[in-house]
Parts: C-alpha cells; sequence; structure tokens
C-alpha cells in the first residue's frame, strides 16, 4: 500500500465528509427542526450542542482506545452506524429521542476521523503522507461547509425528512464503497498512551486548548443560527439563505487554500491578527444586518476567516504545541474545537433567547476578545520563533 491509491484517498475523503456533513448540515436545519418538533430555535440549537459534547468527551479517547484494531473494520461499523442513526432521524417525533441519537453519533465521530488521516497516511509512502492527510482534510471542510447549504436547499426544496435522508444515503455510499475497495487495515504497532498522555504535563498544551476553544466559539456562537439570523434579521426568502450559505462555504475553499503560506511564513503575525480581523467582520454582521447584498458580501469575508484560515490556525495550535504526540494532538484538536462548539451555541442560544437573534454576534465577539488575550500570552510562552511544527 505504498503506492498512491487515489481511490482509497477519494472515499476516506468522501466518508469523512458523509461525517461532518451529519454533524454540522443540521445547523442550516434548525428552523424546520424547531417547527417541526414545536419548539424554540434556541432549543433546537441542542442538536449542534450535544453531539458537540459527545465529539469532545471521546475525541482524545476513543480513538487511542481502538488504535490496534483493524482500521477497515472499525470505520466500516462507524459508517453503518451513521447510516442507521441518520434513518432513525427520519422517523423520530420526540426530541428527546433525536437529541440520544446525536449523541451516539458524536461518539463514534472522532474514531472515523482518526483513522481516516492515519489511513490515508499509511496508503502512500512517508514522502506523500502530508498530501494525502490534505487532500482527506478537504472532506472535513466539505462536510463542515457545504453540508449546511446542502441540507438547506433539500430541506426547503423537499422537506426535513428529505434532508435527513441525504445524510445517510453519503453514508451508505461510502460504507458500500469501503467494503468493496478498501484492503485490511491491520495496525502493525500500536502506540503508547503513557507517551502521549504525557504531554497533557505541559502548560503550553493548554492555553493552546483554551485559544482553539475560544476560536471556535466565536464562529459557531454565530454560524449556528446564522439560518435564522438571515431569515429573521435580513429578511431573506429562503432560496437566497441557502445562496448565502454557499458562498461562506466557496469562501471556505479560498481560505484554505491561502491559509498554508500564511502560517509557514509568519505564524505569529497572522495567528494574532486572525480574531481582530474576525471582529471587524463581526462588527460589519452588526451593524449591516438588516441589508442582503452587503450581508451576502459580508458572509463570504466570514467565510474565508471562518472556514479554511480558522481550521488551520486552530490545528497549528495544537499541533505546534506537542509535536511530539501528533495522534494524541489530533484527538485534543477534534476535542477542543467541539467543546468551542458546544460553548458557543449554547451560549448564542441563551443570548437569543434574552436578548433577540440579532445580538448573537455578541457571543461571537466576547469570545474573541478573550481569545486575542490567551493567543498573545501564548505567544509569549511559545518565543520569538513561533513558526509551523512540521519545520
Amino acid at each position: 500500500m505504498k503506492k498512491p491509491n487515489r481511490l482509497l484517498i477519494l472515499i476516506l475523503t468522501i466518508g469523512v465528509f458523509s461525517i461532518l456533513n451529519t454533524e454540522m448540515g443540521v445547523i442550516g436545519l434548525l428552523p424546520s427542526i424547531a417547527e417541526h418538533f414545536g419548539i424554540s430555535i434556541a432549543q433546537a440549537g441542542l442538536t449542534v450542542s450535544v453531539f458537540a459534547i459527545a465529539i469532545a468527551v471521546s475525541g482524545p479517547i476513543t480513538p487511542l482506545l481502538l488504535s490496534g484494531m483493524d482500521r477497515k473494520k472499525v470505520m466500516l461499523v462507524v459508517l453503518g452506524l451513521f447510516i442507521v442513526g441518520n434513518v432513525l432521524l427520519i422517523f423520530i417525533a420526540n426530541f428527546t429521542w433525536l437529541l440520544v441519537v446525536r449523541v451516539v453519533l458524536g461518539l463514534v465521530h472522532p474514531i472515523y476521523c482518526s483513522m481516516a488521516f492515519t489511513a490515508a497516511a499509511a496508503s502512500v509512502s512517508r514522502e506523500e503522507a502530508p498530501r494525502a492527510v490534505s487532500k482527506v482534510f478537504i472532506g472535513v471542510s466539505a462536510g463542515m461547509v457545504a453540508g449546511v447549504p446542502i441540507a438547506s436547499f433539500i430541506d426547503h426544496l423537499i422537506s426535513y425528512e428529505a434532508a435527513m435522508a441525504f445524510f445517510a444515503l453519503v453514508s451508505a455510499l461510502v460504507f458500500a464503497a469501503t467494503w468493496i475497495a478498501f484492503p485490511a487495515m491491520p495496525v502493525r504497532e500500536k502506540q503508547s498512551y503513557g507517551t502521549q498522555l504525557s504531554v497533557l504535563k505541559l502548560p503550553l498544551i493548554w492555553i493552546s486548548i483554551c485559544a482553539v476553544v475560544l476560536l471556535n466559539a466565536s464562529i459557531f456562537g454565530v454560524y449556528s443560527y446564522i439560518s435564522d439570523y438571515l431569515g429573521r434579521v435580513t429578511q431573506m426568502q429562503p432560496g437566497t439563505i441557502s445562496l448565502t450559505l454557499f458562498v461562506f462555504g466557496a469562501a471556505n475553499i479560498i481560505g484554505n487554500l491561502v491559509t498554508g503560506k500564511l502560517l509557514t511564513y509568519n505564524a505569529r503575525k497572522w495567528v494574532t491578527a486572525f480574531p481582530l480581523a474576525l471582529i471587524a467582520v463581526y462588527a460589519a454582521l452588526f451593524f449591516l444586518g438588516g441589508f442582503a447584498l452587503p450581508m451576502i458580501l459580508i458572509t463570504f469575508v466570514w467565510g474565508i476567516l471562518a472556514g479554511g484560515i480558522m481550521s488551520n490556525i486552530n490545528q497549528y495550535l495544537i499541533s505546534s504545541a506537542a509535536p511530539e504526540a501528533p495522534e494524541f494532538a489530533n484527538g485534543l484538536f477534534i476535542a477542543s474545537c467541539n467543546i468551542g462548539t458546544t460553548i458557543g451555541s449554547a451560549v448564542g442560544g441563551l443570548l437569543i433567547a434574552g436578548l433577540g437573534i440579532q445580538y448573537v454576534v455578541g457571543v461571537g465577539a466576547a469570545a474573541l476578545v478573550i481569545g486575542v488575550v490567551v493567543i498573545t500570552r501564548r505567544n509569549f510562552m511559545y518565543g520569538p520563533g513561533l513558526r509551523l511544527a512540521e519545520e
């Protein structure tokens, strides 16, 4: 398996997309979920929060516990659970049971993503591994940014149930492709738990985790409710909302394309400048939120910052703090991001319930202000030579 296997990497990329699509796609369905179950939009936001909590709990643990098993078998089990879970979500009529299913899927989410990156690296030579992993990471970005507008579009065009069926269909296609095309993937060497857990003794890893939590909270405290914001504040029609979400997704891809060079040559500068730029975007979003055309332009800039750039910065913050334990660092990265998503979406829901949807941008701005302080402290701890760990 040392020759480039494009089919395997493609399947892994689509597989990661299917997992992230199930996680993030419901953001575009929150208004319909609220209507379908007769609950408030803040309560509907729990579908995002509980999934993220489950990932945060299992992220650092389950990939390590299962690291000695055949990766193909483990990934098939996870994909099977996602198929069954998404089919159940089509027919569930009780909101509590919907949350239970979301929790179960969230607990197994990190297993597939972690093993997908490992399998991609193992499928090629050592020199080609970073490129293979980067291709699979496209699935993460696509699931986070494309899943929302696709689900929103299907919801408005057909129904809420059809959007849930789309989640199940993608997972079923990946399951079939994995079953047919993947070779067995037994693990040759099981990693030591103690060695990787020892990075938790480092102060730098904890302040990096805090920074990632704050940055992710700043995005998803607002983005979790963007469909409702565009509908009620900007007064957009459903079709225009879907188009705006697609603009956000396209901007994410642009962000992914430019971030590598920015972090490689002057990481400190761009890591520090990112939250400041995002604060300016949120100020524009608050004051111009009632105007459709400016909102589309603001969403485009927001997408560049919030998608590709933030994801890469978050990964950089964790990986550069623990380069000696890359797999465990990847688990911490997943967990930290989802803790941030949980906190952001929960606080956003509370703010909406207390003040109204137009003030939800305050969650993002507040998290960013604290984030600037934490990142400044991290820069000081790391020293003047702040650069990518791979260098």
